[in-house]
Parts: structure tokens; sequence; C-alpha cells
């Protein structure tokens, strides 16, 4: 006597694998429908090229995975759908349909490395100049700018700051970083002076009692994180830059803006706070691609004059 999974569908089992993601699961209606579309495409696939789907094999998955990369779906896409599917397949094997889970060992497909943006040295200058000097907070927001792309700070090291961190004089200060470890950052002159001028004529007006943090918000307590966040996006917004800009984006211009001028990385380690070298290492490779790009241009230049020149000589002919 033949078991009645021997004649349940893969499509009847997808509804069943569903309706419990939704009931036991808890799942969301667009969590369901995402499921349903890519278990579903998948399912498509198996009945267009003759593949049965509860006898597949890891051979067989490649196959579909290889018509994705095909039609040019995103990676991200592809490891969404891979994950999707594999986890339709366990359940398979829970329920009995497949006496093992069938696409046990089958890689995601790896995640290409996005290489940090920067921020542009023109953009850069117009952001520092967006904050309204003229009131204590854009005295404020302009330090702000210039200690994170001057210092290369993290968010969480700048709303951590005190004042007794800084040493001006120096052109330093002691921050806190992950795991609370404790760093020297160097900042250059305009960092310096425009936390000079913050302290000496901002800050006392955000000021209303013995408060230590450096950075204030119009109460006089320690400015969130979250408010630099909204400060940035908004100075940058002013500043007419296009790309979307967060404090992050700083950290990583002040690593490619060093190595672009020549620093040693092992110096952009150790002022960046990083435990190990492979983590700066993805600037070097941000720095070689602006040079590529910026000789790129340079020749795409002068090939125009060139071609000028070549053309004002056969005028006079």
């Amino acid at each position: 006597m033949s078991s009645p999974l021997a004649h349940k569908t893969a499509d009847a089992f997808l509804d069943a694998y569903l309706r419990e993601l939704e009931s036991v699961g808890g799942r969301s209606p667009y969590t369901i429908r995402n499921y349903r579309s890519d278990i579903g495409h998948f399912l498509q696939f198996c009945s267009e090229t003759g593949i049965e789907p509860l006898a597949l094999s890891r051979a067989t998955f490649r196959i579909y995975l290889a018509k994705l990369r095909e039609e040019d779906a995103a990676p991200a896409s592809v490891t969404r759908r891979t994950t999707t599917i594999h986890s339709f397949y366990r359940y398979l094997q829970r329920e009995g349909a497949t006496n093992r889970d069938l696409l046990y060992g089958v890689a995601l497909p790896k995640k290409p490395k996005r290489l940090p943006k920067v921020i542009e040295p023109t953009h850069l200058q117009a952001l520092f100049e967006a904050p309204d000097t003229s009131t204590p907070q854009g005295l404020r927001d302009r330090a702000i700018l210039e200690v994170l792309y001057g210092g290369g700070l993290r968010i969480s090291e700048l709303v951590r700051l005190n004042i007794a961190n800084l040493d001006l004089v120096a052109g330093q200060a002691i921050v806190q970083g992950k795991g609370d470890k404790e760093r020297a950052v160097l900042f250059g002159e305009p960092a310096v002076r425009s936390l000079q001028v913050y302290l000496d004529i901002g800050r006392p007006e955000l000021a209303r009692d013995s408060q230590e943090a450096l950075f204030l918000n119009r109460s006089g307590k320690r400015l969130s994180a979250r408010s630099v966040q909204y400060a940035v996006r908004r100075h940058a917004l002013a500043a007419g830059i296009p790309e979307e800009v967060h404090p992050h984006l700083l950290r990583h211009t002040f690593a490619t803006h060093l190595l672009d001028g020549g620093a040693d990385i092992r110096i952009v380690q150790d002022l960046l706070g990083h435990t190990s070298a492979n983590t700066t290492q993805i600037y070097t490779h941000v720095s070689r691609a602006r040079q590529a790009e910026v000789t790129e241009n340079a020749w795409h230049e002068i090939g125009i004059k060139a071609l000028e020149r070549a053309r004002k000589g056969r005028g006079r002919s």
C-alpha cells in the first residue's frame, strides 16, 4: 500500500508549508508572499525543465542557480532565494516527503565586497560650510563635521567625548572605541580651530549645568547619536551633495584620503582603532580604485587636447 505522501505534489506541500509558517511561525503576509514567489519560481522552473522537485539533486539545483545568473539576478536576490528554497526542503524532510535534506551542503553565493564610498574634496568643503555658524548649534555642527572627518571617529566615539578628553594644544583627544578600548586620535588644524570656536562661543550658550559632555543639545544635555546622524544628513542636503551622507562616510573618507596622501597603512590602522590590518586593507582598494579613475580621466583629457591640436593643425594647412 503506497503512502498518501507519494501522491502529494510539491505545490501541495508548498501550500501546507506556507500555512504552517503563517499559523505556527507567525510570519507576516509580506514574508509569506515572498516565500511563495521565490519557491513558486523554482517549482515553475522544475516544471518547465522536467525536473522532479521531490527527487532533486544538488547538481540539478545548481542549474537553477546558473539560470538566475544568466538572467542577471542580483547576488542578494540569489542568496535569498537559495535560503528560502532550502528552508522548504528541510520542511519536506520533516514531513517525510524526502528521506533526507536534498539541498544539504549547497553553498550560498558569495556576496561581492562593496568598497566604501568617499566624499569628494569639493563636496567635503561644501559640507563643512553648510552649518550656520552664527548660531551655537551651527558652531557645534561645524565642529562635529570637522572632528568626524579630521579624526576619523566613529559616531559612538564622538558622542562619548568629554571636554576632559581634549588636548587642543597637541591637537588630539582620547576616545573610547569598541570594547571600551581607549586610543589617541589626532586632529588637523581645521578641526582644532572649529573645536576652539565652539568651546569659546557655542558651547557656553548651550550649557545649562556642569555637564562634562563635549557636544550638547539645545537642552544642555549630551548630544545623541541619532541627532548627529540627522545633522549630518541635513547639512549634506544643504550642501547639495548627491549621495547619501552619514557619519561613518566621513570616517571612510578620512582613511581613504590619508592613504591617497601616502600614509602608511599601519598608521591608518592605529588612527582608526582597528585591531586587525585586514579591516584597514579595504581602504587601500578604495585608494587604488580612485587613483585608477584619476589616471583614466587624465588620459582622457590628454586625448581630447591632442585631438584639438590635430584639428587646429589641419585647419592651418
